[in-house]
């Protein structure tokens, strides 16, 4: 699995040098034309995250169905709205064909995990896809696809996007937070090949002497436990927003000379993720509707002398790897969409699916497509929403926190098969 999930606020509210920040209320500028030697000045702020538009949720019917079953087959299954009464515009809907069109090479393919569908129940409506004009979007969805509620389909739907932090390839007291490349003696063992029990659980560490052991948590990797390695991608000039990058699983470093390469998950040090904005909203450092990344982030940076204990507190590390491309790849190998793409459980959604989502937060409304996971993406009905990259994907995304009603859009006559335990057929 992935880890793309970044700055949603389930990552932050869900459960280097040794240096994490300046040692004054000064923060270096992010952008500056001598980089290397210029002096730092006051602390840099995030904008305020974007204030939502309500909207009235579509209501969900009915359910006593248990929704955190082990998949969505067994969260119980209702036949959704007809998709016609959706408020689905065509602008959204074309959006989300382009991207339900390059989800079908692996979703044709692809074993569902939610147990709602088998990769030959694809092969019609990815067909069609590939000769549909985006102008009758709108029509190849109602045409082709029935509106299915997982559970009691009560909704959460967070939202992230792609963080560009200032970096350099050399080392300076300005640039000091090292970002790392997988160790190469990275081990990762499957506990499932040992024990049926122990299935889908994962150790990470490598071998010293004659013993298994994990990289340190991140308390020992900032101050020094991989140093002398050569394990330098480059160094962040913000420890607070590589923090935050960590989360992400991905990003872009944009470097003093103007120049930028982007970077992406390659590999975690096997320690537990907590989420720092939970602890901090429960201690009452922010509280309220401010536990949002804008105010989690401005808040480290304003209180530098607690910020490296507080991040110390999320134990997980997260290595990087420098990507050949611009696309930001999600769990399904796919290029996501700005404003189109989700990441989901796919215990419970397949990935590849369409889902609409109807909110309290207008932005979040919509038809999306589920082509992304993330470590705090669990359960039925659980996404979060992918905004790319830039100021205003940030503003969104960082606050973003809607809640309602979401269906998964299924092949039409999927769920009629389910519910009378008809075996999909292998082809159509």
């Amino acid at each position: 699995m992935r880890f793309t999930v970044g700055v949603a606020v389930a990552l932050l509210l869900t459960g280097c040098a040794g240096r994490i920040v300046p040692p004054s209320n000064d923060y270096p500028a992010p952008q500056h034309t001598n980089a290397q030697n210029a002096s730092p000045r006051a602390v840099q702020l995030e904008p305020p995250a974007a204030r939502p538009t309500p909207s009235t949720p579509l209501a969900a019917k009915p359910s006593t169905a248990v929704t955190n079953g082990p998949n969505a087959r067994s969260a119980g299954l209702l036949a959704g709205p007809d998709l016609a009464i959706l408020p689905l515009t065509g602008e959204n809907a074309a959006r989300a064909l382009s991207a339900f069109r390059a989800s079908c090479t692996v979703l044709t393919r692809r074993t569902d995990g939610s147990g709602l569908t088998q990769p030959a129940d694809w092969l019609r409506a990815c067909t069609l896809a590939n000769t549909t004009a985006p102008a009758d979007a709108r029509t190849f969805f109602l045409n082709n696809f029935e509106a299915v509620q997982i559970g009691n389909g009560t909704g959460l739907g967070t939202g992230y996007f792609i963080p560009e932090i200032n970096a350099s390839r050399t080392y300076s007291t300005r640039y000091s937070t090292p970002i790392y490349r997988k160790p190469p003696d990275m081990i990762e063992l499957d506990l499932g090949t040992f024990a049926d029990t122990l299935k889908g659980r994962h150790l990470r560490g490598h071998i010293v002497g004659n013993s298994f052991v994990s990289f340190g948590d991140r308390a020992a990797i900032t101050t020094g436990a991989l140093n002398g390695q050569g394990l330098e991608i480059a160094y962040a000039e913000d420890p607070v927003a590589f923090f935050f990058l960590q989360i992400q699983g991905s990003g872009i470093l944009r470097f003093p000379d103007g120049s930028q390469t982007r970077i992406g998950y390659a590999g975690q040090n096997g320690q537990d993720y907590t989420g720092i904005g939970k602890l901090m909203c429960e201690r009452k450092l922010i509280t309220g509707n401010a536990c949002s990344y804008q105010n989690i982030t401005n808040y480290l940076r304003t209180h530098p002398s607690e910020a490296s204990a507080l991040m110390n507190e999320n134990k997980s590390f997260v290595f990087f790897r420098e990507l050949p491309d611009a696309n930001i790849m999600g769990a399904m190998g796919v290029a996501l969409t700005d404003r189109t793409s989700v990441a989901a459980d796919p215990a419970y959604i397949p990935l590849g699916a369409p889902v609409f989502l109807s909110m309290d937060r207008a932005e979040a409304n919509g038809l999306w497509i589920a082509q992304d996971t993330g470590g705090a993406i669990k359960g039925a009905n659980r996404v979060d929403t992918y905004w790319g990259a830039g100021a205003e994907a940030q503003a969104i995304s960082g606050g973003m926190a809607s809640r309602g009603t979401m269906f998964v859009l299924l092949p039409r006559g999927t769920l009629a098969k389910l519910q009378s335990n008809v075996a999909t057929p292998t082809q159509r």
